[in-house]
């Protein structure tokens, strides 16, 4: 076995720029399957993790606007929930729905403590919407349904405004009391914040919100849990029973679809997962190429070294080589390079993978509507780096197989004519 090391060692000094191209298309085929599959990972985690905003089984209703004239009135009215629609979606839906909240919100408030302060909007909520938007609470509690029933002047922050209030000590703002619209309310939580203006606001209970202002029975939206909805026609039908529900509240057409909309986060998400595998599909697809296309280079160069080791090979049959002798020195050329230089592809594809994960890897965009996470781990599991390493050589052992054959089963005179 050393001899035959020995001799391609040997071999491949004479023959540097094929020995070169030969392993340059092994190693760029692994590198750019890995490389590939790295960014597409990136972008995939990336977009699970803003999916993962909201609760997957939640919707939200809000009021629009008619898009018909209706029983004598006219087409674009302006739609405005209210308790009878709360109260409609608690009672008449129960064989889906669980639990049930509403949403309004007053814009432009400012909220101090001592001389510090700052300005955004109150968010009145139901106990619920900790659950449905995913608040993860890290001092003190979200607003409960005591705080709902008694109006309780409270309120929850996120970490950020709590250390505007008070920037040495911001935890200790639990249990404080800060001025709203001149209006004392005690800060009964601090949630993490995401920096995202769907959180912007403070929540405050939302009987609370709504007697302060003076809203009546006025509800911004409607947000509730559900259940048996595990398919996208399931979906469609449901949301056409409850929009029908709804219209009929404000006397709208039953087929109007644009007096209220409806947030479906369930099926949003299955369309999402459909073009996320499509993503994956296609980047399969374009990395098999681009393996293919090494393996191709494989094949030709292997080709070339048979052809122009043709007549060394009738040499040695004429002095006693065996067929297998020469079978053999072939293959176990064509599995040694392609096993070096494979490796070297897979260890540059991993450690450009690990690059990107520490430069760009949780890069964040601001949209405008909320701070998005573009790339996540932009990396590709072992099991795969090794799969595709193998795959490489299995593919070079058999490029290197065929004209191996050719050329052990030559016979002398014919390999010793041979140009």
């Amino acid at each position: 076995m050393r001899d035959i090391l020995e001799e391609i060692w040997s071999t491949a000094r004479r023959n540097k720029l094929r020995t070169t191209l030969t392993g340059f298309a092994v190693a760029w085929g692994i590198f750019m399957l890995i490389f590939l599959l790295g960014c597409g990972n990136g972008l995939i985690n990336a977009s699970m993790s803003n999916m993962d905003r909201f609760l997957d089984n939640s919707m939200m209703v809000g009021g629009g606007v008619t898009a018909e004239a209706y029983h004598g009135l006219s087409e674009g009215r302006p739609i405005t929930l209210n308790d009878q629609d709360i109260q409609a979606t608690e009672n008449e839906f129960t064989r889906n729905i669980d639990g049930v909240g509403a949403q309004s919100e007053k814009r432009g408030v400012t909220i101090s403590f001592g001389e510090n302060y700052f300005s955004g909007g109150l968010e009145g909520v139901y106990p619920n919407e900790q659950e449905i938007s995913k608040i993860k609470i890290i001092h003190g509690r979200f607003i409960n349904q005591t705080d709902l029933d008694m109006q309780r002047k409270c309120l929850v922050l996120d970490d950020s405004q709590a250390k505007e209030l008070n920037p040495r000590a911001p935890t200790d703002m639990v249990g404080k009391y800060v001025k709203v619209s001149n209006l004392a309310f005690q800060v009964v939580g601090i949630f993490k914040g995401d920096k995202s203006r769907f959180r912007s606001s403070v929540y405050v209970p939302f009987t609370t919100l709504r007697t302060m202002y003076n809203l009546g029975d006025k509800a911004d939206n409607i947000i509730f849990t559900f259940h048996g909805l595990s398919t996208e026609q399931e979906n469609e039908a449901f949301e056409d029973r409850y929009r029908k529900r709804i219209n009929s509240n404000h006397q709208v057409s039953p087929n109007d679809e644009s007096a209220i909309w409806i947030w479906n986060r369930f099926t949003q998400n299955m369309q999402m997962n459909k073009g996320l595998s499509i993503i994956r599909t296609a980047l399969w697809v374009i990395g098999i190429f681009t393996l293919l296309s090494g393996i191709v280079g494989v094949s030709n160069i292997m080709l070339i070294t048979v052809k122009e080791r043709t007549r060394e090979f009738g040499i040695r049959k004429a002095i006693g080589a065996t067929p297998h002798s020469i079978l053999r020195l072939i293959i176990i050329e064509s599995v040694l390079i392609t096993t070096f230089f494979g490796y070297i592809g897979m260890m540059l594809g991993i450690a450009a993978n690990l690059y990107m994960d520490k430069t760009v890897g949780h890069m964040k965009v601001n949209s405008g509507l909320f701070e998005a996470t573009m790339f996540v781990d932009p990396t590709v599991g072992f099991d795969v780096c090794i799969e595709a390493t193998i795959v490489m050589i299995i593919a070079g052992t058999l490029a290197g197989l065929v004209p191996a054959r050719k050329a052990a089963h030559t016979r002398p005179i014919e390999a010793l004519r041979a140009d």
